[in-house]
């Protein structure tokens, strides 16, 4: 029972936040209908299926760790208990963000749509924001020394080659 709260809210958050973003939205640009490919290269739809392939699972990942490890959601209305530092996280600090990202400039490259792809920037740039203005302080002020270890081992962006061995995993 401890886990089913945020088994549901972590699922009904990534349908409602993620959902929007990286399915109803890009159909709303683009119905998912086929165009010639970006800049006319056709490598760039293989691209959009690689990203796509990567982004989901890392995404579906993510949100697992924060009902069944942090037992909270991704939602800030209802944030992990315990910092999460395992699995993915190990690698990039923000893999739901990136998982994001991917999916949808995945699918603007696969359709060969530029409206999703500048859409894909726009949440990316958004995601940014909302990370510095909002959830370092936020997780800073929480989880403290723990936290500033995870932000010197690993980037906020761009994966790590090699796993962060991390010493304060719960």
């Amino acid at each position: 029972m401890r886990r089913f709260a945020p088994i549901l809210g972590s699922a009904v958050f990534l349908v409602i936040a993620p959902g929007t973003l990286t399915v109803y939205v890009p159909w709303l640009l683009d119905r998912w209908r086929m165009a010639p490919p970006v800049l006319g290269i056709t490598p760039f739809r293989w691209l959009g299926v690689f990203l796509i392939a990567l982004g989901l699972p890392v995404l579906l990942d993510s949100f697992a760790r924060f009902a069944w490890q942090g037992f909270g959601t991704p939602a800030p209305v209802a944030p992990p208990k315990h910092l999460i530092v395992t699995g993915l996280y190990r690698y990039v600090r923000n893999p739901m963000y990136v998982a994001v990202t991917s999916l949808i400039l995945g699918q603007g490259l696969f359709f060969g749509n530029v409206s999703v792809l500048e859409f894909g920037v726009v949440v990316w740039l958004c995601f940014h924001v909302f990370v510095l203005a909002y959830e370092e302080p936020t997780l800073r002020n929480k989880f403290g020394d723990e936290y500033k270890e995870f932000c010197a081992n690993v980037r906020r962006w761009l994966p790590r080659i090699k796993p962060w061995a991390g010493t304060t995993q719960p």
